[in-house]
């Protein structure tokens, strides 16, 4: 029995020099750097903090120099650079926190020190110590800069060694005809880190608020261009099966129109109408799945047709033939809207008509929006390269309501531009309205007639 409770006092023995080992190790990771920490300038008062502090350390140093001269019976020799590291540690915490901490520790107990022999011998009397007047603001001043910039677990070990030395000088060495100021150091010291502990959580706070916010914002964006894509795909999707629908058929009349066709000739022709059946049969089953998503879109308050609206699946789709009765409508709905074509249209591809129909038509729904009552251009001009679109609005005439949507329109209209190797560009005018201008080259596909 003997030996088995000399065992455990064995084990428990290398348990806590593990412990301490452990701790120490901590502490001399968290205080034992000099790595810098420069405090940021202040949102609204830029550097003026800086400044203060600046001044605040000079006097610290010049009243704790003639404390420890004129009361505390020291030389120059010895009252000049004690107080020097005391006010130079304010400044030098601006910078490297943690090293101003130590700087400001020494001073204070080799200040200590040397009062205390003054103390003993009765040449100095009514002194306050272990913490005189100014080393007390410049050790508050250290802390709070202190725990401003480094972790909860730092403060809280700089103050606890604060507390210790404080307790090792007052409590165990001690001195006599002095004003004790060892309590009243330890209430100020917890107050500082526990102000800058508040101070520094609610600053972290605010900058996880604002690192959501610009995720949450991006999150948004792209979200919108994913339901925009994913819009494009499914229109896309009912171009590319009316063509196939188109060559199916054709297909199977071609034997007819021919006179006496080949065996061979017939083959190749149903092999062809097979092949765009099966096509037509994929497409109309990945379509289906497009369909049944149904994203989330605001209603069309404006009658202007657009997409997501719960209208018929298999309704024809919007190209530029269709433009007169978009902007028919969008006057009904209360904007003087007026256009100017240019050039001669010519055959353009499926997907280009289409994405000019949606650009024109989202720019109009936003000029209802953000500016009722507003003068509205539209201009359509055709050339060698391409389409060319602009819709500008005048400033709005009655007061805007809040709107409903997501504010990303324009990301969907630049995506439709994008994806046929096109630009857009939205931006103010100076006179109080909004213009949009895109360009949509033609493309190197003639369409087939659409219905």
């Amino acid at each position: 029995m003997p030996r088995v409770g000399h065992v455990t006092q064995t084990g428990s023995r290398h348990a806590v020099v593990s412990r301490v080992r452990r701790w120490s190790r901590v502490l001399r990771d968290d205080l034992w750097t000099l790595r810098a920490d420069p405090l940021p300038p202040s949102a609204w008062l830029r550097w003026l903090p800086h400044g203060v502090l600046c001044l605040a350390a000079l006097g610290i140093a010049l009243g704790d120099m003639a404390q420890l001269q004129d009361n505390g019976g020291l030389a120059f020799g010895i009252a000049f650079p004690v107080a020097l590291a005391q006010g130079g540690a304010v400044v030098f915490a601006l910078r490297r926190p943690v090293p101003a901490w130590w700087l400001s520790m020494a001073a204070t107990v080799i200040g200590a020190l040397t009062v205390r022999q003054r103390l003993l011998s009765g040449d100095a009397q009514d002194f306050t110590w272990p913490w005189t007047s100014a080393g007390l603001i410049a050790h508050l001043l250290v802390l709070l800069l202190l725990t401003l910039r480094v972790p909860t677990r730092v403060s809280a070990e700089a103050l606890a060694l604060s507390v210790l030395v404080t307790y090792v000088l007052q409590g165990m060495l001690g001195a006599p005809g002095n004003v004790r100021t060892g309590v009243l150091a330890i209430c100020l010291f917890t107050v500082a880190v526990v102000l800058g502990m508040a101070l520094r959580g609610r600053r972290e706070a605010r900058a996880e608020l604002g690192r959501q916010t610009t995720i949450t914002a991006e999150e948004r964006a792209r979200r919108t261009v994913l339901e925009e894509r994913s819009r494009i795909a499914r229109e896309l999707h009912d171009v590319v099966a009316h063509h196939m629908s188109v060559i199916s058929i054709q297909a199977q009349v071609a034997p007819h129109l021919a006179e006496n066709p080949s065996e061979e000739l017939k083959e190749n022709l149903a092999g062809i109408r097979q092949n765009a059946v099966d096509a037509l049969t994929e497409l109309r089953r990945v379509l289906g799945v497009l369909r049944s998503e149904n994203p989330e879109t605001p209603a069309d308050p404006y009658g202007l047709g657009e997409p997501g609206t719960g209208a018929a699946p298999d309704a024809p789709l919007p190209m530029l033939d269709r433009l007169d009765a978009l902007i028919d409508n969008t006057r009904a709905a209360g904007l003087d809207v007026s256009t100017d074509i240019r050039g001669e249209a010519p055959p353009y591809p499926t997907g280009v008509e289409l994405s000019a129909y949606r650009i024109i038509q989202e720019a109009l729904s936003n000029a209802l929006r953000h500016a009722p009552g507003s003068e509205v251009r539209v201009e359509v001009s055709h050339d060698f390269h391409g389409l060319h679109l602009g819709v500008v609005n005048s400033r709005p005439q009655r007061p805007v309501p809040p709107s409903q949507g997501a504010g990303h329109g324009l990301l969907g209209m630049r995506e439709r531009a994008s994806m046929l190797g096109g630009h857009l560009t939205a931006a103010p005018t100076q006179q109080g309205g909004f213009a949009v201008s895109a360009f949509l080259p033609r493309g190197d596909t003639t369409p087939s007639p659409h219905t």
